[in-house]
Parts: structure tokens; C-alpha cells; sequence
């Protein structure tokens, strides 16, 4: 595992790399991995949808000072794909968390170009992204979160009891849901994560 980390480490990217293929894939109208339809439509959608947090986002004084007592160095690894929903609705908190603190480094790395270090951080045994892994100055795991927040989850396994699958009304409703939340359980639950009061945080 150490390898792996190493090895995803070396060839991440920062988070404004990230954002100019973000671009590139929607003004080229491609996206990542399988280039079905459906995804290259969502990896335009999402590039709006973070563009727009990002220039929204704005943390708390409680929360920048949280991110800001950070005192030694991590590097916040994440594995994602610009077609991913749930990911457009979390990297950019995690981008202003790592603004506001001088010891986050964040990078990325995507999930299908990357299956070893995704297999070594299933949620429940699926691939699901996003995934943050928090590594420590020597590059070890301290702590993990992802794909969604504990309160994000509820949501959508709430709506599956019910209708017993995923399907375009959930995504309508989860995107609402996001909107009405504004990133508080996303920042609730990295908060607990920075202060230790869990090892990881996984739905």
C-alpha cells in the first residue's frame, strides 16, 4: 500500500490543474474514463456546479480557525472523476479547507487511472468516488472520508427504500438537497475528521 500512495502522490494534481481539464473536457465535449452520452453531459453540468461553489463557498470563522490548527503537514488525496455528482459538491470545499490552512496540501488523482489505490479504499466494496484519504508528512493514511457525508446518504438510501433504485428524480432531489444544505455536513463531518474525533468517517 505504501508503494501505491507513493506512486498516486508523485503524479496528482492540484486543484487548479484539475479545474483546466475540468474545462478542456467540456469545451472539447469529452469527459474521462468510458465517454458515454450520459456521462459527458454530467461532466459539463458538474464543471458549472463547482465553478459556482467555488466562487460562493464561505467558511466560517470557526471553521477556518478549525482547518488553521492544523500543525504539521498532510497532503488531502483525493480520487475522483469529473463526471461524478457527488464530487462537484465536495471538491470545493475541500479546495477553501486547504486555502485556509498553510499544513493542507490537496491533489488528485483519478479513479479509473488509478484502480490500485482505489481498491485499497472501497466504500462497502464499490469503487465509489469521491474518496479523500488524509496522509500524514511520511505519506502514511491517518484518516479517510468519502463518497458522500453520513447526512447526504441518509438521503439517497431513504429514497432507494422507497423506490428501490437510483434514477434521475433522486439525482434531482439530491441536487436540491445539496443546494438547501450548502456544504455544512460536508465541513461538519471534515471538522470531526481534522480534530480526530473519529479515524474515518465512511458511508
Amino acid at each position: 500500500m505504501e508503494q501505491i500512495i507513493k506512486n498516486s502522490v508523485a503524479k496528482a494534481i492540484s486543484y487548479a490543474e484539475y479545474n483546466l481539464l475540468f474545462k478542456q473536457l467540456v469545451t472539447e465535449g469529452r469527459t474521462t474514463g468510458e465517454p458515454t452520452s450520459e456521462k459527458i453531459d454530467y461532466t459539463k453540468l458538474n464543471f458549472s456546479r463547482s465553478k459556482r461553489l467555488d466562487k460562493t463557498i464561505k467558511l466560517l470563522e470557526a471553521q477556518k480557525q478549525c482547518f488553521q490548527d492544523i500543525n504539521e503537514k498532510q497532503i488531502w488525496l483525493v480520487i475522483t472523476e469529473p463526471w461524478c455528482g457527488d464530487a462537484a459538491q465536495s471538491l470545493p470545499f475541500f479546495n477553501h479547507i486547504a486555502e485556509s490552512s498553510e499544513n493542507v496540501e490537496l491533489k488528485i488523482v483519478l479513479r479509473d487511472e488509478n484502480p490500485a489505490l482505489m481498491d485499497v479504499f472501497l466504500t462497502n466494496g464499490s469503487r465509489s468516488i469521491p474518496k479523500l484519504i488524509v496522509l500524514d508528512k511520511n505519506l502514511q493514511p491517518i484518516a479517510h472520508w468519502g463518497p458522500r457525508s453520513n447526512a447526504t446518504a441518509k438521503v439517497v438510501d431513504d429514497y432507494i427504500q422507497v423506490r428501490g433504485a437510483v434514477d434521475d428524480q433522486l439525482k434531482t432531489e439530491l441536487q436540491i438537497w445539496y443546494n438547501k444544505n450548502k456544504g455544512e455536513a460536508i465541513l461538519s463531518e471534515l471538522q470531526a475528521l481534522t480534530l480526530c474525533e473519529e479515524n474515518s468517517i465512511n458511508v
